[in-house]
């Protein structure tokens, strides 16, 4: 019996921890896992500890969105109810659709741009102050 997709977080037997939209299916004698925009979440350390989170894909030199794993390749699984990080993996796959969408162009709006020589001069002025 197929259930529906969920979200969950995955410890494949390789050691990598992936967080992903999972749909179980059954095809001849095996169970696989279609695995949707999967998503590697690092925590990023500040002084006073936990600051915030890195949101990256799982593989990055590909474009496709869909993964294919077969269940024997998993350590572990967790069905995950967390509405944080559902919303920030939700929140992850607009913008890259978007982004891959739209293609983005830099611009002045998106911050400060500068030459090579400018950024050099200011932070060796950042540095002498330091």
């Amino acid at each position: 019996m197929i259930e529906d997709d969920f979200y969950a977080t995955l410890k494949l037997k390789t050691g990598e921890e992936i967080f992903a939209k999972v749909a179980p299916t059954e095809e001849e004698d095996r169970t696989l896992l279609l695995v949707s925009n999967p998503i590697i979440v690092s925590e990023i350390k500040g002084r006073n500890g936990v600051v915030g989170y890195k949101i990256e894909p799982w593989l990055k030199t590909t474009t496709e969105d869909m993964f294919i794993i077969n269940i024997d390749d998993i350590l572990t699984m967790t069905e995950s109810s967390d509405i944080d990080m559902i919303g920030m993996y939700q929140r992850f796959c607009r913008e890259t659709f978007s982004t891959k969408n739209n293609q983005t162009k830099i611009s002045r709006k998106m911050g400060y741009l500068a030459n090579v020589n400018d950024a050099k001069e200011i932070l060796e002025k950042l540095f002498k102050k330091s």
